[in-house]
């Protein structure tokens, strides 16, 4: 037993004493909260030499991980193991954190370069008057299409995609909220609805879609598109752009029912161990310049107002991206609609999807 004991000892010194040689190593290479800032954001979602500006311009390393999906994160930053002085979650994963108590307050006082951001896109439903979140990114959810395989449609109204002449020719995205959504949408109704009349009525209409509808994917549905495997997709506006990039014959639509606006934002959550690193970031990512470099690099929408005045006019102008006021005045930005309601939203989709089988 005692020797059993004195190994238990051993076991435990040495554990202890690693930890410390870790933790001595890290601050002697830099890895410490106060100057180090460790940034939590989607993949390839960042020009990369901006890193490497705000190091040398700020005097801390950046440690930059990525996560694949909202539900990746939120999860990661519930379970607490990994600290992330900054993340970069979308609307409704906001509202979720915020509900959770997993966020800092911003300090708007040390964001001088908040200014930038476009009054439209401030003071949202999901969080009012941004006492959480800072735009970091926006756009839409849309129609991409290939002229030369629709027939003239043009898909004002997402009543097109009933259209006959596209058996089985559409890609839908794999999300609840966005193919409900488009059914409501098609209807007038809006996407954050919670009527059940107007929810089974949506799914009824959305059943007589079957025919066209070809696959319900995800990611894939980029190169699909790119790749001509089918005429018509159902699509985020960045992945839209991204698959265009690719195929030029391609073009992209809002119809004018109105759709999805939708916001990544940069947040603080509430194991950072480098609060004033984050502001310090936060901030130089809302300078116009860099907003703007970041905007060409990764082809989403700057939030930015500043930014996109010094973005090419072939960006700026582009309305498929850059909607005018009129259209997005017809847009919604998603509710958190709670657990039980976006559950029923999945069942509903989920039934969906067994009658396109």
């Amino acid at each position: 037993m005692k020797q059993l004991v004195r190994t238990f000892a051993l076991v435990f010194v040495a554990a202890f004493a690693l930890m410390i040689l870790a933790s001595y190593l890290n601050k002697s290479q830099g890895y410490s909260g106060g100057n180090t800032l460790t940034i939590y954001n989607w993949g390839d979602y960042i020009d990369p030499d901006l890193l490497k500006e705000f190091e040398e311009e700020s005097g801390m390393k950046v440690i930059y991980q990525t996560f694949d999906s909202n539900e990746a994160m939120l999860t990661k930053i519930e379970q607490g193991g990994t600290t992330f002085d900054v993340a970069i979650p979308s609307e409704y994963a906001i509202s979720k954190m915020k509900e959770e108590n997993l966020l800092v307050p911003i300090d708007h006082n040390k964001l001088p370069n908040l200014k930038n951001i476009d009054a439209r896109f401030l003071n949202l439903n999901y969080d009012p008057n941004n006492q959480f979140s800072i735009p970091y990114f926006w756009g839409t959810v849309g129609i991409v299409y290939n002229p030369e395989l629709v027939g003239g449609l043009t898909f004002d109204s997402w009543n097109d995609l009933w259209d006959p002449r596209l058996k089985n020719q559409i890609l839908l995205l794999d999300g609840a909220r966005e193919v409900i959504g488009m059914g409501l949408n098609s209807l007038g109704y809006s996407l954050n609805d919670t009527n059940e009349d107007h929810l089974q009525a949506a799914l009824k209409k959305l059943s007589t879609l079957t025919p066209n509808v070809r696959a319900i994917v995800g990611d894939e549905i980029k190169m699909l598109l790119a790749n001509e495997e089918a005429a018509v997709g159902l699509v985020w506006s960045g992945d839209a752009s991204e698959i265009m990039d690719q195929n030029d014959k391609l073009d992209y639509k809002v119809p004018e029912e109105g759709s999805n606006l939708w916001f990544d934002s940069m947040v603080i959550p509430k194991t950072a161990k480098n609060v004033n690193g984050a502001h310090q970031f936060i901030n130089f990512m809302l300078d116009p310049d860099h907003a703007a470099r970041n905007a060409e690099y990764v082809g989403y929408s700057t939030p930015n107002a500043e930014a996109l005045k010094l973005l090419p006019e072939d960006i700026s102008q582009d309305e498929r991206f850059y909607p005018d006021e009129t259209l997005t005045s017809k847009l919604e930005v998603y509710n958190n609609l709670g657990k039980k309601m976006l559950s029923h939203y999945n069942d509903l989709f989920l039934e969906f999807k067994m009658h396109s089988k």
